[in-house]
């Protein structure tokens, strides 16, 4: 922007104008105004949990507890990890064994 010259800069205030009348004649002719669109597009944002929210609440407060030197009261909630049956874990591990049986039969040696 710094390198335009005054004519330049008169073009662009000009084009601008008249870009703006075209765009309002638009909306008149169809009823309703039309907004300039924005190069990119709003997205969508992500919507965080209440108990992901309080997690990241209470590391924080940890965080600068520890670095204030004292002790936090709050220390972050974790979920319990999920654990797998022993059935669940044959049932994979069979499968694996199975493809990979039949990989050695077809003289592969990796999937």
């Amino acid at each position: 922007m710094l390198h335009l010259s005054s004519k330049q800069l008169r073009t662009a205030a000009t084009l601008k104008e008249k870009i703006q009348s075209l765009e309002k004649e638009l909306g008149r002719i169809l009823g309703s105004a039309i907004k300039a669109v924005a190069p990119a597009a709003a997205k969508k944002r992500r919507k965080m949990s209440a108990a992901g929210k309080a997690r990241i609440i209470a590391a924080q407060k940890a965080r600068w507890a520890k670095f204030k030197g004292r002790k936090s009261a709050a220390k972050p909630v974790m979920k319990a990890r999920r654990k797998m049956s022993a059935a669940g874990r044959a049932k994979i591990a069979a499968a694996a064994k199975a493809r990979w049986k039949k990989a050695k039969a077809q003289g592969k040696n990796s999937l």
